[in-house]
């Protein structure tokens, strides 16, 4: 029996892996239902890589996904598993695939969960599909990563709402923003929320050119100033250099808001459910069509696939002019 576009696959498993991401229901929905109209058995396979490893997957339907393309999170949940980075835990999660006849995987996550999948192919020859759901937007092949709006827009929302006392007290206000090792959430956020300036990890803080444009700043009595920090700076975060700040400028009024988890979660926005659906309905059609160990990413509104291994090798570079853009627009 063959499916509609007249391969042999018939039945596929879909996980989500790693850090959750606002839309990865939506992608979970998309490849259900992509892969149902194809006539294929989709099997949900709970907490990633762990779930496989323990035997924890099940048949999906169209009712298995209903009524959560609005919900953030993962019904899928999403776990790491230290088994799985050793051959034997990766060949019993083999036999757990094999044994229910699942041929092709997608997999919902980041850099991490694309490494175990590349490992995992090369070993049982089962062809592995990623789908970027990740908030940092830290891959390569992609200029968009599930969650990654949504995040951002959160941000935006709190640190609006902190400009507002940070007004109302002539107040520094430095604000720690997630990312791990990309600035793109503090870049986006700082900019749209008129940072006067925004530490990545992407660049060099030059800690002595805040420390002059604050001294400059309290001498004009302007003392209402928004540093926005990426987790990842080299400085350690929002507490290490709001110390240095303190100690250089003991007048100044500097308090700190690290915003966290509360990034990861929530409704996605209309972005985030867009990007899933197109990027899961591709997953299941790339399988399909015989593709191998690739992730489905966009580049200039168009579907592109990318090696696995040179998504997760190469990271995308935040370019130079945005920090000019940064500096012209905060003076």
């Amino acid at each position: 029996m063959t499916n509609k576009l007249g391969g042999s696959l018939k039945k596929i498993g879909v996980l989500t892996s790693g850090g959750d991401s606002p839309g990865m229901n939506a992608a979970i929905r998309a490849v259900v239902r992509t892969g149902l109209y194809h006539g294929l058995e989709v099997f949900g396979i709970m907490r990633g890589y762990q779930g496989m490893y323990e035997d924890d997957i099940f048949s999906m339907d169209s009712r298995s996904v209903a009524n959560i393309i609005q919900r953030g999170g993962t019904i899928l949940k999403t776990a790491r598993c230290k088994e799985f980075f050793e051959p034997e835990g990766r060949k019993r999660a083999f036999e757990n695939l094999k044994k229910r006849g699942i041929e092709g995987l997608v997999i919902i996550g980041g850099d991490g969960s694309f490494r175990g999948a590349q490992k995992f192919s090369n070993e049982y020859d089962i062809p592995c599909i990623g789908v970027p759901g990740t908030i940092d937007r830290d891959m390569a092949g992609t200029e968009v990563t599930i969650g990654f709006d949504t995040a951002v827009n959160t941000a935006v929302q709190a640190i609006d709402k902190i400009r507002d006392t940070m007004d109302a007290h002539d107040r520094v206000f430095i604000v720690e923003v997630m990312g791990r090792d990309a600035g793109y959430i503090a870049l986006h956020s700082g900019i749209a929320t008129g940072a006067e300036n925004i530490l990545i990890p992407e660049t060099k803080t030059d800690i002595e050119a805040i420390i002059h444009g604050l001294t400059e700043k309290e001498k004009r009595q302007k003392l209402v100033n928004l540093i926005v920090v990426a987790e990842g700076e080299e400085f350690g975060g929002a507490d290490e250099v709001a110390k240095v700040v303190r100690q250089r400028l003991p007048k100044a009024d500097v308090r700190v808001t690290v915003l966290g988890h509360i990034q990861r979660g929530g409704s996605p926005t209309c972005e985030d459910r867009l990007v899933a659906s197109h990027m899961g309905y591709y997953a299941v059609e790339s399988l399909l069509l015989g593709r191998k160990n690739v992730m489905v990413g966009v580049i200039n509104n168009k579907i592109h696939y990318t090696p696995l291994d040179k998504a997760v090798k190469e990271k995308h570079k935040i370019g130079q002019e945005w920090m000019k853009i940064v500096k012209i627009l905060a003076s």
